[in-house]
């Protein structure tokens, strides 16, 4: 997801790269934008709903708004009808694959488009933003697909992620493996191991059945790497940003990462325990915050304070809180 620095009122999108224009000579305008075709490759125009992937530099005078070069992927939206003067979007239809062009757009027309509740706000917000002034922005063109295409090609991506992914966690896992090895054994652990190369203890088993696929469970837990570090705790409020109340989620449907979803089927309500995850089973290679480093063994113990059956509508709207795939 691209770093949005203007807000969508503003451009409509996410931004990207620009050198500056002094001149209106030769610039059309359409929807409150001016633009000015600067590269003009033959070929489809871009049509109402077709995904548009492009680069661009979008500066006000000398501040640089946004540039999808730095983020490293080209900005991405899909052709809609314009509602709002300014709207960048309004210049696709007038572009195809390769097509580059300088737009201006008025800051004017961004502050009469903004509620007046919201406009000193938005005016503190953005210093940049001042009556006279303009955005220019350096726009290319790097795709055009319908979105049949586009989700296709985006349906191939995915997969191709996760069979490197997949790879890499055959790799790694011997290496994690390992090292948990070692650590058990200096520390004098005997920790369980499940197929996946899970590794847990139980401290307290508690009663009944073992939590089941689909079940709601609510869970006081403290994250750790492997040297002892919390990153992240709803039992010490003074460890991530969640408060003490327990998490709720349900469980085996992959709203937690796989180690701490597979851990919990080993238990019952009031179990204590302490879940070993090998990286592949915490966050690989994504690093969810700056206290986990790519590739981290994570220690979660938890304690399983409620086990019932999942509401279905909760089920849909519960979010994944302290330990989604990623942050």
């Amino acid at each position: 997801m691209l770093t949005r620095i203007l807000p969508i009122a503003i451009l409509g999108v996410a931004l990207i790269s620009n050198t500056g224009c002094n001149s209106n000579s030769g610039f059309k305008k359409a929807h409150g934008i001016e633009y000015k075709i600067i590269k003009d490759v033959p070929g489809k125009t871009a049509q109402m709903g077709d995904i548009v992937e492009f680069n661009l530099i979008a500066k006000a005078d000398t501040t640089e708004l946004g540039n999808t070069y730095k983020q490293g992927k080209p900005g991405v939206m899909r052709v809609s009808e314009v509602k709002n003067a300014g709207d960048l979007q309004a210049v696709f239809p007038y572009l195809s694959v390769g097509d580059s062009a300088i737009v201006e757009i008025s800051c004017d027309s961004i502050i009469k488009s903004i509620p007046p509740a919201q406009l000193d706000q938005a005016m503190k917000m953005q210093p940049w933003m001042k009556k006279g002034k303009k955005i220019t922005i350096n726009l290319t063109v790097v795709s055009i697909k319908s979105m049949e295409d586009y989700k296709k090609d985006m349906d191939a991506k995915q997969a191709q992620m996760q069979q490197e992914m997949k790879e890499k966690a055959a790799v790694q896992l011997p290496v994690d493996d390992k090292i948990l090895q070692d650590y058990f054994a200096k520390n004098n652990i005997k920790a369980q191991k499940t197929a996946s190369g899970l590794y847990y203890t139980i401290q307290k088993p508690g009663s009944g059945a073992n939590v089941a696929k689909g079940q709601s469970v609510s869970m006081m837990y403290t994250g750790k790497t492997l040297d002892g570090k919390a990153f992240d705790s709803n039992v010490d409020t003074s460890i991530g940003h969640h408060g003490n109340d327990a998490l709720v989620f349900t469980a085996g449907t992959g709203q937690m990462i796989p180690g701490v979803d597979e851990g919990v089927t080993l238990l019952k309500k009031g179990s204590k325990a302490t879940l070993y995850l090998p990286s592949p089973l915490a966050y690989g290679a994504q690093s969810p915050s700056p206290n986990v480093a790519p590739n981290s063994i994570l220690i979660f113990e938890v304690d399983i304070t409620e086990v019932k059956a999942a509401s279905p509508q909760k089920t849909m709207q519960m979010p994944a809180k302290p330990m989604p795939k990623s942050k």
